[in-house]
């Protein structure tokens, strides 16, 4: 990953492109008087798992949940 360091003014006024570059992979580093203040990466849409989170959640099911179906009763197993 390229690492691009930028003062506030500079990222004032090529704030746009400075996104396009960070969706593209780059991290941004917005500085104010050489010291790194913010740094600009895409959001990410990944959620963290939790396994066992809807333990308790399903209140029902029916005795032939994990049946073979009819259509495809000619399937072997």
């Amino acid at each position: 990953m390229t690492i691009m360091k930028v003062n506030v003014a500079e990222a004032k006024a090529h704030f746009s492109e400075l996104i396009s570059r960070a969706l593209s992979g780059e991290e941004i580093i917005v500085a104010r008087d050489n010291k790194p203040l913010v740094r600009l990466v895409p959001v990410t849409q990944k959620v963290a798992r939790c396994p066992g989170s809807s333990k308790g959640q399903v209140l029902y099911m029916a005795e032939d949940f994990d049946a073979r179906l009819p259509q495809f009763g000619e399937y072997q197993r």
